[in-house]
């Protein structure tokens, strides 16, 4: 069977093609709003056309003039959109407005919707981070599922961890897919943090790693972990962040009240377990760091986002963490991808 055509929505670096693509998927159009994408794109996706602007000012006519005059039939329709107003962070921003409150949120979700509407692929697959799936963002779930039943698809949706599909990093995600040719059924995962059902063990970031874990890396510690409280990051343990420093927690000389910081302050890295997410801001206090109480490297980063080692990036060091920290992990989506290519394959022997 030949490849199944993708069009790709927030594309970014390409986090999620890269996975359909080891799925059996092709992308025929990658699309951005940041012009730096379009060259880590171009070193990686030779040949794919791309279409640079925001979501809401681009047009059909637009998609179709950037794809050669000619999109064709589409098997599928991916993408992230922007995360902010579905994340757990704005919570605590109660100057900001939440999902689709945010105009952002509401102009990628209803972009990505008019999308469906002007080619309507056989699939869609729509990633975001856990908060989507949130009670106080229902409505914003709700709009999409009932949206795109309007429009002829059966809708499914769950929350999936990187590391239950051999992902070295715990990072939950909210799936939401739909087929115009009946349900499909989210993957199952294949690792478990406890081996539950005979599944392979959680891979930790000492797996990835510890190749990469020389004298000379120890020694480039980069910018300053940890920054005023350098020292205190030294006596965290592995695995641990600056809760480790609270009354709560027994602690002799507390330093900080218990939650009266982000969960990620201080946080290292145990080579014993996943990594924790990967964020999209390289910060000096803000987690998680390695072990040796300095802040990762771009090639790390990569390896527990199970990106190639010679995948390319364009930009300055905090424009690539920028975009690795932002991608779906590319063996996440290759698990979804392979229950997309299932169900269209199976539905195609079936026309047959």
């Amino acid at each position: 069977m030949s490849a199944l055509r993708s069009l790709s929505l927030f594309t970014g670096c390409g986090g999620l093609d890269l996975g359909l693509h080891s799925a059996g998927f092709r992308t025929v159009l990658t699309t951005d709003a940041e012009p730096l994408c379009e060259k880590t794109l171009a070193a990686n996706f030779p040949g794919v056309p791309f279409a640079l602007g925001r979501i809401g000012d681009l047009t059909r006519a637009d998609l179709v003039a950037a794809a050669g005059g000619n999109i064709g039939e589409l098997d599928l329709i991916a993408g992230g959109p922007p995360c902010p107003p579905f994340s757990k962070s704005r919570f605590y921003r109660q100057d900001m407005p939440r999902a689709l409150e945010d105009p952002n949120g509401w102009e990628t979700v209803d972009g990505f919707l008019r999308t469906l509407e002007w080619f309507r692929p056989r699939t869609f697959l729509m990633e975001n981070v856990k908060g989507l799936a949130y009670t106080v963002h229902r409505d914003a779930l709700d709009t999409i599922i009932t949206r795109a039943e309007a429009l002829g698809y059966t809708v499914t949706w769950g929350v999936l961890n990187a590391a239950d599909f051999g992902v070295p990093q715990i990072r939950e995600r909210c799936f939401v897919l739909g087929s115009l040719e009946g349900k499909i059924t989210l993957p199952s995962p294949t690792h478990s943090k406890d081996r539950q059902g005979g599944l392979a063990p959680w891979k930790t970031a000492g797996d990835v790693l510890s190749d990469l874990d020389t004298e000379e890396a120890a020694s480039d510690i980069g910018h300053f972990a940890g920054g005023q409280h350098n020292d205190l990051l030294k006596e965290v343990p592995p695995g641990d962040n600056y809760l480790y420093f609270t009354e709560k927690r027994g602690h002799p000389v507390p330093r900080f009240k218990w939650r009266g910081r982000y969960w990620s302050f201080l946080l290292k890295l145990s080579p014993d377990m996943p990594s924790w997410t990967i964020q999209a801001r390289r910060s000096n206090n803000m987690g998680p760091f390695h072990w040796r109480n300095r802040i990762l490297r771009i090639e790390e980063i990569k390896r527990l986002q199970t990106f190639p080692d010679d995948f390319v990036l364009a930009g300055t060091t905090e424009q690539q963490w920028r975009q690795i920290g932002n991608a779906v992990p590319p063996q996440l989506s290759q698990a979804v991808g392979r229950v997309l290519a299932e169900h269209l394959g199976s539905r195609l022997e079936a026309a047959a």
